[in-house]
């Protein structure tokens, strides 16, 4: 793949691949007990009273695991991701302890601003677990620059 540096470089159709990250229950419970503090994300036995019949990492910790492989993938170079919206947010399936899950983006999308030196990149984001299943997908709206 050749190296993106400027919305200018990117393709439809353009993919990347993120680096795996293992979820550990304690990563699960850790970020709950901050932000998220519902008995399936805390607790083995409440959650099984849950509809996920068992423990789960939160949404937006799958969220917030999501957005960290896609920094560490740098699909846009040296550009930070900046955002004017997300699209197509979705949970398809609970992410559990133990899980290894890695990120997979395919460039949608491009529209050039008429009046900035910039464009518009819609990248759909689809987390995968060890088992190639879908856990999550997101499209952000992502400013990037373009070439002077």
């Amino acid at each position: 793949m050749a190296q993106v540096a400027w919305f200018d470089d990117l393709t439809v159709g353009m993919r990347f691949k993120s680096p795996e990250v293992e979820v550990t229950e304690a990563d699960i419970k850790r970020f709950a007990a901050e932000f998220d503090p519902q008995p399936m994300h805390l607790d083995h036995e409440a959650a099984k009273a849950t509809l996920f019949n068992g423990l789960a990492a939160s949404g937006w910790h799958t969220a917030a695991i999501a957005m960290n492989l896609a920094i560490q993938t740098r699909p846009f170079g040296p550009h930070p991701l900046i955002g004017a919206g997300v699209d197509g947010l979705r949970w398809t399936i609970p992410v559990r302890p133990n899980d290894r899950l890695h990120l997979v983006g395919e460039v949608m999308g491009l529209t050039p601003s008429k009046s900035k030196p910039q464009g518009i990149a819609l990248v759909k984001w689809t987390m995968f677990n060890q088992n190639g299943e879908e856990v999550y997908t997101f499209t952000p709206i992502a400013i990037v620059p373009r070439r002077a």
